[in-house]
């Protein structure tokens, strides 16, 4: 018998050309352009919509739908740049299938490993992080409204236990079904905000309507650089490269006919929460704007209302997370996995098994320890989305098809990431000082 028969004996098998086991187990490349824009919904269309109404209270009407329509027009371009330098190496014959990859390639080896990678990955561990806390708050609403026991305290912990469950499952099991029903789940949330901005404004105890923003000019000014941080994190996608690497070849147009499917549907969600959010609240809307529905003595809404916008909220976190969670397993299965094996055979399930369980347990104490949603999406939209979203395209198409520098593209470009670089900055400083002020009120593990 030859090593090869003996290998398929052990479950070995034959990998395509040089991939690694972290781009042959998680991306693969074999979807169609509708998979491609059910993914982009799911990566970007999320309950991080529900803190629209919120970063509006840090600008104002005008500023806020401003900024709101800018970064919409300015995310979508970002992204069909990045698209576009795909395109043009995998043309090449150079695919790239990752972040890191296009970095490595076209800014030198060390941006891609030493920045770029390691801020992809700081993004979407960050973004589980975000939806664990968020989880958690929603199954405790959920706990709250339908058991009314003591088990509260708890909530964190189960949904930990929930998304850890689909973590383990296999990718192929889990991300099909997954992008299927998010964007059916996406278009519930303006309508179940609109029916409550209505029944809410009709209690007997909503509040005025106030829509000045209040504070010092200090805090003014900085509020609204953390806004623009939240709008442009409710944005973020920070995996566009490892989306179209899962396209069946050849990508070319594919990916912007994913792109139109899924900003129709931020255009219908998005601006129809920020709006009716903020309408109905003002400057006293909170960084999740189902909490203003309920007040500390009482229940502003029918319980109904409440149950299924949370359960909606959960089963949706479900999907995001297991999105978010594919760069961390993708880096697992590189450096722990043995591509020349059987993707399901026990060399490969043990060692996926117990580091994505330890992953998300991790996941799971920062959110319970750090419940600050709000700052924490002002936090990685500035230290995070912005330069991986918003600035490094920009480099990336000027050094990849290096337009004519007398042109309006390239100065376009350049103005977008020097303005984008500012906005870091000042994000960074604002956001780090929210958490510092909030901080100082709150300990930790205080509201699992």
């Amino acid at each position: 018998m030859d090593s090869a028969s003996a290998d398929k004996e052990n479950g070995a098998v034959d990998s395509p050309g040089q991939l690694d086991a972290g781009a042959l187990f998680v991306l693969k490349s074999r979807g169609s352009w509708l998979h491609c824009g059910y993914h982009l919904t799911t990566s970007i269309v999320g309950p991080v919509i529900f803190s629209f109404p919120f970063a509006l209270s840090l600008l104002g009407w005008a500023p806020g739908l401003v900024i709101t329509a800018l970064q919409a027009l300015l995310t979508f371009y970002s992204y069909n740049l990045l698209s576009l330098v795909l395109e043009y190496h995998a043309h090449l014959g150079k695919r790239q299938l990752r972040f890191r990859d296009m970095a490595a390639d076209i800014l030198g080896p060390r941006w891609g490993k030493y920045f770029v990678g390691p801020l992809q990955i700081a993004i979407c561990y960050g973004a589980v992080i975000s939806c664990i806390l968020l989880g958690g708050q929603s199954l405790k609403v959920v706990h709250l409204l339908a058991v009314q026991s003591k088990w509260e305290d708890a909530t964190v912990p189960v949904y930990n236990h929930l998304r850890n469950c689909t973590t383990n499952v296999g990718t192929d099991t889990i991300l099909p079904f997954a992008e299927t029903y998010q964007p059916c789940l996406s278009t519930p949330y303006p309508c179940l905000l609109r029916i409550g901005r209505r029944r809410f404004n009709t209690h007997r105890n909503a509040p005025n309507k106030d829509y000045s923003i209040q504070g010092s000019k200090e805090n003014r000014i900085l509020g609204a650089i953390n806004g623009i941080s939240i709008i442009a994190t409710t944005y973020g996608c920070g995996i566009i490269p490892e989306i179209q690497a899962t396209i069946a070849p050849p990508a070319r147009g594919k990916m912007f006919k994913g792109l139109c499917i899924c900003f129709g549907v931020i255009v219908i969600t998005y601006f129809s929460v920020a709006i009716s959010g903020y309408w109905a609240f003002g400057n006293q809307s909170q960084p999740t704007i189902l909490y203003n529905f309920m007040s500390e003595t009482r229940i502003l809404l029918p319980t109904w209302f409440l149950l299924l916008t949370n359960i909606f909220t959960l089963v949706q976190l479900v999907a995001v997370t297991v999105v978010y969670l594919q760069p961390t397993n993708e880096i697992f299965e590189k450096w722990f996995a043995n591509p020349r094996m059987d993707e399901f055979s026990a060399r490969n399930v043990m060692p996926r098994l117990v580091l994505r369980s330890v992953s998300v347990i991790i996941a799971t104490v920062f959110a319970a320890m750090l419940p600050f949603f709000g700052d924490i999406m002002a936090l990685f939209g500035a230290f995070g989305i912005i330069p991986l979203d918003f600035i490094l395209p920009m480099l990336l198409y000027n050094l990849t098809f290096k337009p004519s520098r007398k042109g309006i593209l390239f100065w376009g470009n350049t103005l977008i990431a020097v303005a984008s670089s500012a906005l870091v900055a000042m994000g960074a400083l604002a956001s780090v000082r929210q958490i510092v002020l909030d901080a100082k009120t709150y300990h930790l593990f205080a509201n699992m």
